[in-house]
């Protein structure tokens, strides 16, 4: 009888262990969710990560610092920097392409995209989550051509939201 307890004890250990752990990953979700609300103007576009397959269909543009950069990034990402951020970079792009800017949760993005669209670019979103949403979706990253779990999460404060990855400063 008591091994039998014990064995109930332990499955409705397991079952409460894996709900609280389950219903804080929604929590941090819908905080998360509430928090890039706040963040993103609503007329701006914005892609998920599950509504990208196929990353070569974008000109995709890093708008974090280079340092960040230089951790992870989306594979084939062009490096625009936010600081250092000028057009004249982005002069060769095809701005009837579409474009998928980024940073690490998409407030700079979103700045970034905002100033491609008054240069003229037609097709211009947002990576809704940035890095630290692409990384939760367990999407690919990497440092240079080689994969990696590491992300810049800009500072400990936004290191928070990454549930998915190694968790760099």
């Amino acid at each position: 009888m008591k091994l039998l307890y014990a064995k109930n004890f332990f499955s409705v250990a397991i079952l409460l262990v894996f709900f609280h752990v389950s219903s804080s990953l929604t929590a941090q979700s819908i905080a998360y969710k509430a928090l890039l609300s706040t963040l993103y103007d609503s007329d701006f576009p914005v892609l998920k990560p599950d509504q990208l397959s196929d990353l070569s269909k974008y000109q995709v543009l890093d708008t974090r610092e280079k340092v960040e950069f230089d951790v992870s990034h989306l594979k084939g990402a062009e490096w625009v920097g936010y600081d250092t951020f000028n057009l004249e970079n982005v002069e060769a792009l095809d701005k009837n392409k579409p474009v998928l800017v980024y940073c690490t949760v998409g407030a700079r993005s979103q700045n970034i995209g905002k100033k491609l669209i008054e240069a003229g670019f037609t097709q211009v979103y947002n990576l809704y989550g940035g890095l630290i949403e692409w990384s939760n979706k367990e999407k690919p990253i990497f440092q240079g051509d080689s994969p990696t779990k590491k992300v810049h999460t800009y500072t400990k404060s936004w290191g928070i939201w990454l549930t998915k990855g190694e968790k760099v400063y």
